[in-house]
């Protein structure tokens, strides 16, 4: 079963499905992530990520490995973010994660996030969640967590979603058949309560401890 977790940045993807892959027993992909290492590793190499998209050893999950190495805190730099929001529009960096993705989610249960799960990379998922909130609270979190100006994130994150969206390549919106939840008078509990609840409705079982 796959269950596809979508949405723009601050919604609260990460957080959601990672608690959700926990609750039930699935494997955890952060494809965002992925666009993440290759944007750093174009940084420190300081070449085109179009040329290293397809020849990088990535794994994204509860940590983030690059080539072997640890960088689950390296790529979450503000450089590498926008870097990464570049990279992303490149339909050549996208069709290169695109095919890894749709590889590691053929076999076994999976919850993955990230902007094009649902309508992309895994459009017969079982269960497609699109995850958002108002722009300010998406800036609140995300100040929060970088310790930045709330109103300089607010202006990143407008461009960046603007990026996202008007992208000619997978833009960022809701596959047809997604739920949305809106996270911005959720607590973390609620939203990844919401989404099991929908995801036991598809037929998801919480892992038996005992049995």
């Amino acid at each position: 079963m796959v269950i596809a977790i979508d949405g723009p940045a601050a919604a609260g993807k990460s957080s959601v499905a990672r608690a959700v892959a926990r609750a039930l027993g699935f494997r955890y992909l952060d494809s965002g992530a992925m666009y993440r290492c290759v944007a750093l590793a174009a940084l420190e190499r300081n070449a085109d990520p179009a040329e290293l998209a397809g020849e990088l050893a990535v794994e994204a999950g509860e940590r983030v490995l690059l080539d072997g190495r640890e960088v689950t805190e390296a790529i979450r730099a503000p450089a590498v973010s926008e870097a990464a929001s570049r990279a992303a529009a490149d339909p050549r960096v996208r069709a290169a994660l695109v095919a890894l993705q749709r590889r590691v989610l053929a076999q076994g249960d999976w919850v993955a996030e990230g902007r094009d799960i649902g309508t992309v990379v895994a459009p017969n998922a079982e269960l497609k969640v699109f995850l958002t909130a108002s722009p300010g609270e998406r800036a609140r979190r995300r100040a929060r967590e970088l310790g930045a100006d709330p109103a300089l994130v607010l202006a990143e994150q407008t461009i960046r979603d603007e990026r996202d969206a008007s992208r000619e390549h997978s833009p960022l919106a809701p596959a047809p058949d997604a739920v949305v939840v809106d996270t911005s008078t959720l607590s973390l509990e609620q939203a990844v309560a919401r989404v099991l609840e929908l995801a036991r409705q598809r037929g998801a079982a919480q892992p038996c401890g005992d049995c």
